[in-house]
This record gives C-alpha cells, structure tokens and sequence, in this order.
C-alpha cells in the first residue's frame, strides 16, 4: 500500500488537490462509454443464454446431461461479469492501490480504448519488456491512459499510436509517441461526450502522483518508480 500523503511531481509545478480532482474526474467521464461496455457485455451474455435455457425448457424436459455444457458457461459468464463489476468500480472508487506487473497494467490500459482506437482508425504499436517489474495500478491506469486520450485528442484523423515500457536504472520508463499515418486514411468523424482532455490535465495526475514526465512533439514520456509496499503486513482475526 503507498504511504497516504501529499506528492509533487519532479520537475512539474505544484497544483491543488483540486486540479488533480478535475483532471481524474475529467478522465472518468471520457471513459465512460468504455467502463459501462464492459460492466454489460458479460451481463447479457448471460442473459442470452438464460433465453436459450429457457426455450429449451418450454420445449419439454430435455436430458440434464444437455444442461451441463450451458450451466458451466452460465458460472464462467457470471464470474466474468463480477470481475468486470469490479474493475470498473475501481475506478470510480480506487481503494487501496495494488501493484501490478508493468506488461500486464500497459497491456490492460491499451485493451480499455481497443475499440475507441479501433474505430477512429487507429494503429497502436507496442515495445513492452517481459520483466518482473511492478508498478502502482491505478497510477499506471491513470496517467497512462489520460496520456494516450491527449495525444490522440489532439489527432485531426487517423494515426499511429506507438506504446513503449521499458525497465531502466531500476525505474519502469514508458513512452507514447503519436504520428499521423500517411496511407492517406480518411478521418472518422468523431467528438468525445465530454470534453477533451488537456496537457494540463495530464501534469495535474502525474504531480499529485509524484510522476515524472516530459512533453514534447506528439510524445509523452514519464517513469514510475517499483511498487514497493510500505505498510507493514496485518495479521487477519482468526
């Protein structure tokens, strides 16, 4: 668990809580056509499949054995759509922060905007090391993510969205790069529901984090320190 206190963000300026609060909320909202997606999907698949089980019954009393293969899907789906339940309430309420291993928290922020990416005729490209390297979830979450909605808000049309995660110096250091793609692509009409994000936006998460991260043409680059719990371990009521 991080230490509960407040953080400044290497070379970025000082912001209130406030603007922290802004930008997060902000970010919320863009993500919001996305976390309620996945918060359903699994729900009515569910629900599709409890219509097929449903329709078998009216028909007469088939066999159980032909219920068997239906029935664990129904749990797999359910256990699914918990999974996403939770996930989505953890951004709303993040809670404790976990740590997560780097690929798998850059791997999970690219798959949260796959089909936005994917309609706005977005190619993304990835470098990410293999290691064992943990960082802070929700910090990844958030500032990766804002990044990304920045970069390519500021996109006319189409482009290449380039996600490298490397480890160096014992530091986990990630860039995004955007640029134009020049197959001569059409752009998809697109304007968010809420506004778009800002730079400003992005310093605010990464100072109230204590990120470190530079701006520059089309390019954002930060790096996060190793997840290293400091609170010390609790012993459960027995």
């Amino acid at each position: 668990m991080k230490p509960d206190h407040d953080r400044t963000a290497g070379s970025a300026a000082r912001r209130p809580r406030s603007g922290a609060e802004a930008a997060r909320y902000a970010l919320l909202r863009r993500l919001g056509p996305v976390l309620k997606h996945d918060m359903v999907v699994n729900l009515q698949a569910i629900s599709m499949l409890a219509e097929v089980l449903n329709a078998r019954l009216e028909r007469g009393s088939p066999a159980p054995a032909e219920f068997q293969t239906p029935i664990s899907k129904l749990n797999r789906l359910a256990r699914d759509a918990v999974a996403n339940c939770l996930n989505v309430a953890a951004w709303v309420e993040p809670g404790e922060d976990q740590s997560i291993r780097l690929r798998d928290g850059v791997e999970e922020c690219l798959g949260l905007l796959q089909s936005n990416f994917n309609f706005r005729g977005f190619q993304v490209r990835k470098e990410i090391d293999d290691a064992d390297f943990q960082v802070w979830r929700i910090t990844l979450r958030q500032l990766l993510v804002s990044s990304l909605i920045e970069l390519t808000d500021a996109q006319p049309g189409p482009c290449e969205v380039r996600v490298t995660a490397k480890v160096v110096n014992g530091l986990a250091g990630i860039t995004v790069q955007v640029s134009a793609l020049k197959d001569g692509s059409e752009a998809v009409p697109f304007e968010p529901g809420y506004r778009k994000l800002e730079w400003a936006d992005v310093q605010a998460i990464a100072a109230a984090e204590s990120v470190e991260l530079v701006r520059k043409a089309g390019r954002i680059e930060m790096q996060m320190p190793r997840a290293l719990a400091t609170a010390p371990l609790q012993i459960a009521p027995v």
